[in-house]
């Protein structure tokens, strides 16, 4: 059983997850039987307030994109709940669920990949407007207009193709298409994954302007905790489709709990080589998602496990003396 993680006041609230499982079905052999299930998410919690950003981190594979794509209602869930401002996402007809992606959108990680190359730069910022009916005609051009100046670009590319711009140029045309609907809250897929270390830095920034600017809420998804350091407000650690740990940042960073967010945070690179550090390294490989481990799915590769570890798995629930600080661990419980 998961201990619901405390939440802002009611009305503060914009997201909450409880207990989401997405579970993807194995299919062999000429009749397509399902032979198993890969439980790509198993179970999570949390809660994302207006104008929060909330950091979800992992290896690759521990789950955290499917989340983001879960909630929004691009892939089906198997169990679990979603409510955006009190709504039941899950259970929103097709006419509602289409008013509600007004205000629920999404930056892709690959910004090569995201944007189709046989439309103009204002085609593909323009187009969630035509859809949803918002603008047409010289008011869509301006809204295009207003967009690509907001992300830093120049108006007079709205005439251009996807190949005629930087991978850093084309993320920030991921960003104004995913603000063209003015949502409240924007799923980003490590946008800056695939970006050069300068030109994460300015992506970032831009994201920081815009949700002062705009009061957004971000689920910022990363595998790397020191780019998700300098956005978040609070930081949730997933591994194996399971949240392991969520604190606000600067606890997260200055004392992390968990042993697997303790291996994720040696591996920080500093930046002075003279800084004395202890690389801890986690045994072994990642178990199948297919088939985890009993008990804690950290066992295996955990340095300080137990003979309780492989017996029972522990609950997500606060830390002694930090009522905001969740880990799911033996060693604290």
């Amino acid at each position: 059983m998961i201990a619901a993680p405390p939440n802002p006041p009611r009305e503060e609230v914009l997201l909450e997850v409880r207990d989401l499982r997405t579970h993807f079905p194995v299919r062999r052999g000429l009749l397509g039987r399902t032979v198993g299930h890969v439980r790509a998410v198993d179970g999570i919690s949390f809660t994302l307030g207006r104008g929060k950003t909330l950091g979800l981190v992992g290896e690759s594979g521990c789950g955290k994109t499917t989340a983001g794509r879960t909630i929004l209602r691009l892939i089906p869930a198997t169990s679990g709940e979603v409510r955006f401002e009190g709504q039941d996402v899950f259970a929103l007809p097709a006419g509602a669920l289409r008013r509600l992606r007004e205000h629920m959108q999404i930056i892709f990680q690959d910004p090569y990949g995201s944007l189709n190359p046989r439309m103009t730069i204002g085609g593909i910022i323009g187009e969630p407007l035509k859809i949803h009916g918002h603008a047409r005609g010289r008011e869509l051009e301006r809204r295009v207009a207003d967009l690509l100046d907001r992300v830093g670009l120049s108006p007079s590319y709205r005439n251009r193709y996807p190949h005629e711009f930087s991978g850093g140029q084309r993320q920030r045309i991921g960003i104004a298409r995913a603000l063209a609907l003015e949502p409240r809250l924007i799923v980003c897929d490590e946008p800056v994954s695939a970006l050069d270390v300068s030109i994460q830095a300015q992506i970032l920034t831009l994201l920081e302007k815009l949700q002062a600017q705009l009061k957004l809420a971000y689920l910022f998804i990363a595998h790397d905790l020191a780019v998700v350091s300098h956005i978040s407000n609070d930081v949730a650690v997933m591994y194996l489709g399971k949240i392991v740990e969520k604190a606000p940042s600067d606890r997260l960073y200055e004392n992390p709990l968990h042993p697997y967010t303790k291996c994720l945070m040696s591996a920080i690179p500093k930046s002075h080589p003279a800084t004395p550090r202890r690389r801890l390294v986690p045994k072994g490989e990642v178990p199948s998602a297919m088939r985890p481990p009993p008990g804690c799915p950290f066992h295996p590769r955990c340095p300080w496990a137990f003979d309780r570890c492989p017996a029972e798995a522990p609950a997500l629930r606060p830390a002694a003396g930090e009522p905001d600080h969740l880990v799911s661990c033996h060693l604290y419980h």
